[in-house]
């Protein structure tokens, strides 16, 4: 019985301790705050921290996949007979390998800069054809370039030019293999320009000079004295801003470089990410919840209004800078950073793009789950764990006073391309993350466990107590009457049978 109430006692006054304990905890967030404030000592681009590493050589493998649109009908569209119809060949894919070089600390160690060297190699087994074999009709570019620099130039100007454009056989359509389109071929018109001009270039390529290149010296902010700045770009190529665009606000560099972001996301963030591609930022919105291996995060993608234009966008009304010619939703002229050449960009098959643009080609078919661009963040670690950039390329294609070529030519925005670049976490970093997240996750629930074990034990030690009241004795004894046995002496005959009264305890 003494062990009993010993027993209830202890569970008593240890399971109300727990629950005190627990409950002042949670209330708190003592747990919570301790780990928070761990994360983000570690989340940092500073030399020695755990994150630093991957983000100077990241382990997940980068994909680069080209899909090229291929124009079956060019004389036909070139004479206004129809609009152009076209088929997508694709993908090419390309492993890109993007390791930081130059990395160095600057602004007394709070900032640090680097370069990101892009490596693209074939892969084969994940292409459609081979690029050196396959052919692909397009818009030759470079002469589209050359006519849309002599705008205003005066009718006489472009006619000569024109007349020397056909001489050498200059067209507005050209067939090459994709290896060629992509990564450059020698252009008889660049090859004359070169005479006139010697810093011309007599070789074109989209992606002309682009292996083992980068955009130039991006300066970060570590994030070891506000964790919300981990990743946020502080100056490109020496500047705080671009000067492309009409405005200020046009022309500010905000947010990473989408290759990571600081730690602890919410649903209600407005996610901004800088790329040279597009010569602006962008932002993003939260979409929904995903998993992937395991992981939670939230997926975050660029909205309509990203690209709308300045009248549906107030915000993008600097990225118009020609009046009277501004675009409609979903697509931006960038040529003011393409050496003028009428470079416009769009997401691919014109997603979230004005219908008009949709209608105006055959063979275009925008379609969410293949043309999104999309990032998947784990919210406690801010790291990506899946992601998709798609953009697509685009000529604008116009009629040019002087040059009969472009006489039937009606403001068409043609698609040249569409790219997907992707990355999904490799399987050791997601073992990694799924460890970490556990242990954050314990660590945060210390108190909620506190308070169970409270719970559970003042529970033992009531019910302890309502078995030790039930059995306690009694302070009373009864009594009891037993017969005693006759004895056979004389005595016993003399006095007969007695009743003797004992007390018997009643245990």
């Amino acid at each position: 019985m003494r062990k009993e109430s010993c027993c209830m006692f202890t569970s008593g006054v240890i399971g109300a301790v727990l629950l005190i304990m627990g409950t002042g905890l949670f209330v708190s967030g003592l747990f919570q705050t301790l780990i928070h404030n761990k994360l983000k000592g570690e989340i940092t681009l500073t030399e020695g921290s755990k994150i630093f590493g991957t983000w100077k050589n990241p382990p997940p493998p980068v994909y680069m996949e080209f899909f090229i649109f291929n124009l079956t009908n060019p004389d036909e569209f070139l004479e206004g007979k129809a609009k152009p119809h076209v088929t997508t060949m694709g993908p090419y894919t390309y492993r890109e390998f993007r390791p930081k070089h130059n990395v160095s600390f600057v602004h007394n160690g709070t900032k640090v800069a680097a370069y990101t060297a892009k490596i693209f190699v074939f892969e084969p087994e994940k292409s459609v054809g081979d690029p050196n074999v396959d052919l692909v009709t397009t818009v030759n570019i470079p002469a589209v370039a050359v006519i849309n620099r002599l705008k205003g130039a005066g009718f006489w100007v472009s006619s000569g030019i024109s007349m020397h454009m056909g001489s050498i056989g200059t067209k507005m359509f050209m067939t090459h293999t994709v290896q060629e389109l992509l990564w450059g071929f020698k252009d008889p018109l660049l090859t004359r320009l070169k005479t006139i001009r010697p810093e011309t270039d007599e070789y074109f390529g989209l992606m002309l000079h682009k292996n083992g290149s980068d955009d130039g010296e991006f300066v970060y902010h570590t994030g070891e004295q506000n964790y919300l700045d981990f990743g946020r770009i502080y100056t490109w190529k020496g500047e705080k801003m671009v000067s492309f665009w009409k405005t200020n606000q046009s022309n500010m560099i905000n947010g990473t470089d989408g290759s990571s972001f600081h730690p602890f996301l919410t649903k209600e963030e407005r996610l901004n990410v800088f790329t040279p591609d597009h010569c602006r930022s962008i932002h993003m919105r939260f979409e929904k919840e995903v998993e992937l291996k395991g992981i939670p995060a939230y997926r975050f993608t660029p909205p309509r209004d990203t690209l709308a234009s300045g009248k549906n966008n107030p915000e993008n009304e600097g990225f118009c800078v020609t009046p009277n010619k501004c675009l409609d939703d979903g697509v931006l002229d960038v040529s003011v950073c393409r050496n003028g050449a009428p470079v416009v960009i769009s997401f691919p098959h014109f997603y979230l793009a004005d219908e008009k643009y949709v209608q105006a080609i055959d063979g275009i078919s925008p379609v969410h789950e293949h043309h999104q661009t999309f990032l998947d963040l784990n919210p406690t670690m801010g790291v990506p764990v899946r992601a998709m950039k798609r953009t697509q390329f685009n000529i604008q294609l116009e009629r040019v006073s002087g040059f009969p070529l472009t006489r039937n030519l009606n403001n068409t925005i043609f698609p040249i391309l569409f790219l997907n670049e992707s990355v999904v976490i490799d399987d050791a970093s997601a073992a990694r993350i799924q460890k970490l997240l556990l242990i954050v996750t314990l660590v945060s629930h210390i108190p909620l466990i506190l308070v169970s074990l409270g719970v559970i034990l003042v529970l033992v030690s009531i019910i302890l107590a309502i078995r030790f009241y039930q059995n306690k004795p009694s302070a009373k004894k009864d009594t009891s009457f037993a017969p005693v046995s006759a004895k056979v002496n004389d005595q016993d005959e003399k006095n007969g049978t007695y009743i003797g009264m004992t007390p018997v305890d009643k245990s």
